[in-house]
């Protein structure tokens, strides 16, 4: 059977000031556990029956204590669970900022931009026509056909990204392309001598002046079949005359 046992409410005392100004006591809450059934084997009477029968009876407490003991187990797994994830990002190595330039980075090849910091590179630039460009001691820029010429052999040095700055390593003249696009060589570095260089897709390089443009249209350095300068107006990049490769003096 199930049993529920109640109280009732508190009786007013003759001390009672509560009582006294006539009111009757307040009622106190009441907290009750929820009921379990316990199973309790009882031998039912009869004389010819030797069998049991299992009767439900209510226990107060066990619910409570059962409660505490699956809070305690959860809060334990959910402890255990945590330390491998802690273990394992204290033994993962710290990542390496992004933009480093070192290349020590693991898992990935770094490439050197040196070429956009100002470095130096002698070349001799050898055009599509066949002929070495050269800036002579009088600052005159043509091609020529010598390997050995001395005036062939350039600097080429960037002075901002893309941009590059080609000097001749005999004359102390540089490459310099004037807003008519005449080839010229100055003995000052000015803005006719910032040239744009740019890789093409059959692996030659073109120089087109940073400064000066004719009709909205880049004008580029450029050697004729005869091995004279191109004015720049007439040239394009897609025009063989103005594609140089850089040969490593």
């Amino acid at each position: 059977m199930l049993t529920h046992s109640f109280r009732t409410r508190r009786e007013a005392t003759p001390g009672d000031p509560a009582a006294a100004r006539g009111f009757a006591p307040r009622p106190q809450p009441l907290f009750f556990l929820p009921p379990q059934h316990v199973p309790c084997r009882e031998v039912l009477a009869g004389p010819q029956s030797s069998s049991t029968m299992w009767k439900w009876k209510v226990s107060q407490g066990r619910v409570a204590l059962c409660s505490h003991l699956s809070c305690l187990s959860l809060l334990l797994v959910l402890l255990l669970c945590s330390l491998p994830v802690a273990c394992h990002s204290a033994l993962r190595p710290g990542r390496l900022p992004r933009g480093t330039n070192s290349s020590v980075v693991v898992g990935r090849h770094v490439r050197s931009y040196n070429h956009l910091q100002g470095d130096v590179r002698r070349r001799k630039l050898f055009s599509f026509q066949k002929f070495f460009l050269r800036i002579d001691k009088n600052g005159k820029v043509n091609g020529t056909k010598s390997k050995d010429d001395p005036f062939s052999i350039l600097e080429i040095k960037s002075v901002e990204v893309g941009v590059v700055a080609i000097k001749g390593l005999s004359s102390n003249y540089y490459l310099a392309i004037n807003k008519k696009g005449e080839l010229y060589g100055s003995r000052d570095f000015s803005p006719d001598c910032k040239l744009k260089e740019r890789i093409e897709e059959n692996g030659y390089n073109t120089y087109a002046s940073a400064e000066w443009r004719n009709k909205k249209k880049a004008m580029f350095v450029g050697l004729m079949a005869n091995g004279k300068p191109m004015r720049g107006k007439k040239t394009r990049r897609k025009n063989t005359a103005t594609h140089f490769l850089p040969i490593v003096v």
